[in-house]
């Protein structure tokens, strides 16, 4: 039995559900989002409550049980109050800047690197950190894990990208040599 799957997801305020065949459409304050229910799996609404449930229960069915109930959580949660990232810049000389709907990072490479801003997702720098918001947790993170794949942190002095408050695990450099003598 899934733990996760067995909780109800209880529907807030200004959030409408409805569902027709295996889509649930969810409207919330931010927006609408549909999901595509998997094989396998129901969906009930009844007393501003989802539940989820499987329909047999198999190996597979079991995985998806646990995880469906997660993404129309996580769907609910961004319509309602939204995801959000911080990643911290760190380096003498290393800036970004939004250009339009670009991101222009200079991390010490030649060339600037310009990355497209997704339209869902809506960014913000404040001095070295720059703020990854919007609807989907998926989209909000793989757009951080984008921009940290282009300058990761190195474990030298601490110079690339990282998560706010993520603890960066240093290594000593050159240690010198002494001579006995």
């Amino acid at each position: 039995m899934s733990r996760i799957g067995k909780k109800p997801i209880i529907i807030p305020q200004g959030v409408t559900v409805a569902q027709s065949d295996n889509v649930l459409l969810i409207k919330g304050p931010r927006g609408e989002e549909k999901f595509t229910i998997p094989n396998g799996i129901q969906v009930l609404i009844e007393n501003n409550e989802i539940r989820v449930q499987p329909i047999k229960e198999n190996k597979d069915i079991k995985a998806l049980w646990g995880t469906t109930r997660a993404l129309i959580n996580n769907i609910i949660k961004g319509l309602t109050v939204g995801f959000s990232k911080q990643l911290e810049l760190e380096g003498v000389g290393y800036r970004m800047s939004i250009e339009g709907k670009k991101l222009v990072l200079k991390v010490g490479f030649i060339n600037t690197v310009d990355l497209d801003i997704p339209d869902d997702l809506n960014l913000s720098i404040d001095k070295n950190v720059l703020t990854i918001s919007g609807n989907s947790k998926e989209k909000v993170g793989q757009f951080a894990a984008k921009v940290k794949a282009v300058k990761p942190v190195e474990p030298y002095k601490g110079k690339g990208f990282h998560y706010v408050g993520e603890h960066i695990r240093r290594k000593a450099g050159k240690k010198l040599a002494t001579s006995s003598g």
